[in-house]
């Protein structure tokens, strides 16, 4: 995943992970208090909102990109979120995005679409929009849904798709009673099949394997959206996109939209020039357009009067990662001793109180509030207790002031903050000890790159600067999730760090750098001094952001990692490779999919197999609430906090900006017209 949190299908895909965007126990709930209500985003929108008649005809809007798309094909493993821009403005979606994260009815292709049969078969009825047209004037139809099938059921090796999922369950594809209905017939209940056909690619782009591999890199021919790719300049870095003469929907206001690659650290001066019009923006680049920001920059400050930062969360959360494959954190009483020795609400706090946005923990790994399938199922597992954590190290062996065998590599004593290990070997090697007695300053890290091998796909992680032992629960959480009646937990704070077999409980902290990084170094600096009370030390390692995925967090050469998730609408299939239970490959390897934890159950997997198999949407959402119950109590992740979405925006800009779940709407986007005022953004700085 990249920095800016890509929708999860758009993730998963490219890494063989996500797009708009299960599991059984018997007698198995979730643990949160509010299962039977409507959860509601944290955060609403900010996107100035404007009726229509007060947006001015014509104008380009200029949005700031990570980079030019490798690709235009979504459902190819290099995709990106420039991808899914392109996508979302250019080619048909039968569901879009609410403001809820719910998948919803896009009436601009879709009359209908319902499940009409479930026996023998489960059969899906699409009645389509009779004005709905490809940019050559033919109909979207039976034809279109037919070809994308068979290109990513994944029976044809021929077509070098990114994952299947969904589509390996469709049994046939046919016309319906006339050419605007659909029927799509499935193998096998499928419970996410609103997550199907958005988009959908012309028939000439799936129909065949050389059209899907190579003929829409660079190049849609064909669409049937709003707009239309009118040309892919990688010199400029440019993808330029013009209307579409043949769109029947509402007439878009903008005559066209320029997405241009803008480095990370660029976007600010680019607002300030008129690069670009709307950029994402990291935590300091955002301070730097507030007034007080504007003031120490002076060259720009007249620049930075037209713009301003609008707030939102974004649909994707953080959380800490505890590697279960090996070293003391395969021992779960330890991994659920780091969890019940953090306070989330203050490293939420940390992130969020200072942008003005809600600093509430995320509660499930597999929803976020607002979202069907939410609830707060931390219980599982439970809240902050010193006391907890350190009975729980006690029962897996890990007591105070052991012995310790000598270190191979002597380090400095360091106090509670992040400090510099022993450079006596001439240089800083990057790593640094939580845990000792030094003061020097966190502030001093420099990068240390660690090699080590693993697969691909590390822009599908977004690096966030930019226990069931038994069937039932039991009050506060779940058996198991606690040290064996009886154990003592040691008294006050820990006299020294906890050692076990001649060896100090230390736990490898790895770490990105580079642009937009500040904030995580700052969250874990704040864990590993929650950890230390608990006598567990921590050591902290900087590395660069491009061998941060592949050659730690996919490699599994970590402790502990902080990197984020998107949400999924659909959360039944796209959430289920990241809590699969490793399994042994038929080469002696192990297959992790996404679950670079390595930690998982068969029930959890069961789970999410009952859940996706299951059409009752009510007991879907059930199954998945038990299902992170289970994921909680394993304490393989710790969600912590939703990500802030910060966007920087020309002040005249309407109906664009920080659009939190929902799907954006082209067509509505543009400036005010001359005159024209609107009441000014709630988080206008």
């Amino acid at each position: 995943m990249s920095h800016d949190g890509v929708g999860l299908r758009a993730v998963m895909r490219s890494v063989a992970f996500l797009t708009a965007g299960a599991l059984a126990v018997p007698l198995l709930a979730g643990c949160g208090s509010d299962d039977d209500q409507v959860s509601r985003p944290l955060a609403g929108q900010d996107i100035a909102p404007a009726a229509r008649n007060l947006v001015a005809d014509g104008g380009t809007l200029r949005w700031a990109v990570d980079t030019v798309p490798q690709t235009l094909n979504t459902f190819q493993a290099d995709a990106d979120a420039g991808t899914t821009r392109v996508a979302q403005a250019v080619l048909p979606s039968m569901f879009r995005l609410d403001q809820n994260g719910r998948p919803v009815r896009n009436p601009d292709y879709l009359e209908s679409a319902k499940v009409i049969e479930t026996e023998p078969r489960q059969v899906v009825l699409y009645k389509l929009n009779q004005q709905a047209v490809w940019s050559d004037g033919r109909e979207i139809g039976a034809a279109d849904f037919a070809a994308q099938w068979r290109a990513l059921s994944g029976t044809d090796s021929g077509y070098w798709t990114a994952r299947n999922a969904g589509y390996d369950r469709i049994e046939k594809i046919e016309r319906g009673a006339n050419d605007l209905e659909v029927r799509v017939t499935f193998s096998r209940p499928y419970a996410d099949w609103k997550s199907l056909f958005s988009p959908l690619y012309p028939k000439d782009v799936m129909g065949t394997p050389d059209a899907f591999n190579d003929g829409a890199r660079r190049q849609l021919k064909v669409t049937a959206g709003p707009f239309r790719v009118e040309k892919v300049d990688t010199a400029k870095k440019d993808i330029v996109l013009a209307r579409n003469p043949r769109w029947w929907g509402h007439p878009t206001k903008l005559s066209g939209i320029v997405l241009h690659a803008v480095p990370q650290d660029q976007r600010v001066a680019a607002l300030a020039d008129g690069t670009v019009d709307l950029a994402d923006l990291d935590t300091s680049e955002a301070e730097r357009i507030t007034p007080a920001g504007r003031d120490k920059v002076p060259a720009q400050q007249d620049e930075l009067q037209a713009v301003e930062v609008r707030t939102s969360l974004e649909p994707a959360y953080t959380q800490l990662a505890l590697n279960g494959s090996g070293g003391p954190l395969a021992d779960e009483r330890v991994r659920r001793a780091v969890a019940r020795a953090l306070d989330r609400t203050e490293l939420a706090k940390l992130v969020l109180t200072p942008l003005g946005l809600p600093a509430v923990p995320v509660g499930s790994h597999l929803a976020l509030s607002g979202q069907a399938a939410y609830a707060d199922n931390s219980g599982a597992l439970g809240g902050q207790d010193t006391a907890a954590a350190q009975a729980l190290l006690a029962d897996a062996g890990w007591v105070p002031g052991g012995p310790v065998k000598e270190q191979t590599k002597p380090e400095k004593a360091a106090g509670p903050q992040a400090t510099k290990a022993d450079e006596s070997d001439g240089g800083d090697d990057g790593t640094f000890i939580v845990g000792e007695d030094d003061k020097d300053n966190p502030k001093d890290r420099k990068n240390k790159h660690r090699e080590s091998t693993g697969d691909d796909g590390g822009r599908h992680l977004a690096q966030d600067g930019r226990q069931y032992t038994g069937n039932h629960l039991q009050q506060g959480g779940a058996p198991g999730a606690y040290a064996p009646k009886g154990t003592a937990a040691p008294a006050g704070a820990a006299a020294g760090p906890l050692a076990k077999d001649g060896k100090a409980l230390t736990l490898r902290f790895v770490l990105p750098t580079g642009p937009g990084s500040d904030s995580l170094r700052t969250v874990a600096d704040r864990i590993s001094v929650m950890l230390d009370k608990v006598g567990i030390r921590t050591e902290i390692t900087a590395v660069p952001d491009e061998s941060y995925f592949k050659d730690h967090i996919a490699a599994g050469q970590y402790d502990l990692a902080l990197y984020s998730w998107p949400s999924s609408a659909f959360p039944a299939t796209d959430a289920r490779p990241i809590y699969a239970k490793p399994v042994p490959a038929a080469d002696g390897s192990v297959s992790v999919e996404q679950n670079y934890t390595r930690v998982g159950t068969d029930q959890v997997d069961q789970l999410f197999d009952q859940a996706v198999a299951t059409l009752d949407e009510g007991e879907s959402d059930d199954l998945l609430r038990k299902a992170d119950s289970r994921i909680w109590a394993a304490a393989g992740s710790l969600p912590l906090y939703q990500r802030p979405q910060l966007i920087g925006v020309r002040k005249d800009l309407v109906n664009a900006g920080a659009f939190g779940f929902q799907t954006p709407v082209y067509e509505d986007m543009g400036f005010l017209k001359k005159g024209v005022k609107i009441s000014p953004s709630p988080s206008a700085k």
